[in-house]
């Protein structure tokens, strides 16, 4: 695993200090949408924990939230789980920059540990489904295998229904 990108082995060495067991994984391909992960893993789009980075509104504070890769991320209903736990009552999208400055990362490689300024987290509870998923680990084609429960505990992240409802219900 020496072979690994500088972010990618940023991830590996945070993971091992964490005492997971799991190893960064790269593929020649990109994981950086959750489709392209699930291919090259050889999972469902549903196993994959993908990160995406807001700011809260107001105070620029970054947050992370860790939605399934199937689901749409519903921002009032994130906002909603924030403002009991932070007082934040609006999230808005964060653009590269901010990502790249507030985490260390890049879009499509921003994983759950080991950010440049600790977000707030907010974690789909969708993931809680099943019995082992995957998130980027630094690069667009890097990736690690987790628990739900690994999850939650490595980011301290608060588990909420956060997918966007369906239009039909």
């Amino acid at each position: 695993m020496t072979d690994l990108p500088e972010s990618a082995r940023k991830v590996q060495d945070l993971l091992t200090r964490m005492g997971h067991g799991q190893p960064v994984v790269t593929f020649p391909e990109t994981t950086r949408t959750a489709g392209e992960a699930a291919a090259a893993i050889g999972c469902t789009v549903a196993q994959i924990a993908k990160s995406l980075v807001f700011k809260s509104d107001p105070g620029d504070r970054p947050v992370l939230v860790i939605a399934s890769g199937t689901n749409r991320v519903d921002e009032a209903r994130v906002a909603e789980a924030l403002s009991a736990q932070t007082g934040t009552v609006r999230i808005r999208r964060a653009d590269a920059a901010f990502v790249r400055s507030a985490t260390g990362f890049a879009i499509g490689g921003v994983p759950p540990i080991g950010h440049a300024t600790a977000p707030i987290v907010v974690i789909d509870r969708d993931l809680l489904g099943h019995a082992e998923i995957w998130a980027a680990a630094g690069t667009p084609n890097a990736v690690f295998a987790l628990t739900p429960d690994q999850l939650v505990t490595m980011t301290g992240g608060q588990v909420a229904a956060i997918a966007a409802r369906s239009s039909s219900a």
